[in-house]
């Protein structure tokens, strides 16, 4: 398989982009999908805990928190996201970093 113009194949996990811009973009998405895993398998942990705490008050707080930094850590991810979108791309047309 042949990689576009301005990309190498050097990993196993396809074409790599040369320049730095296109690299953080891809890697990016990566991480964000994986950071998404990640908090769904936590709030799906929090719930569960949650829902067989049996009034237990340990573990309504355990769930609880499980809830609160599973969202909180996928909002932080998805700010970054859009800070980069908005911040770099539209108000300081950084070089690279395009729609």
């Amino acid at each position: 398989m042949a990689c576009p113009k301005g990309e190498i194949r050097i990993t196993d996990i396809g074409c790599v982009p040369q320049d730095p811009a296109g690299f953080a973009s891809k890697f990016y998405a990566i991480g964000l999908s994986l950071i998404g895993g990640v908090a769904l398998l936590f709030l799906i942990y929090g719930a569960y805990t949650l829902m067989t705490s049996q009034g237990n008050p340990e573990q309504l707080n355990k769930g609880k928190s499980y809830l609160f930094y599973a969202i909180a850590g996928l909002l932080l991810a998805i700010f970054g996201y859009v800070f980069i979108e908005i911040v770099l791309i539209d108000v300081l047309h950084v070089p690279g970093f395009k729609r």
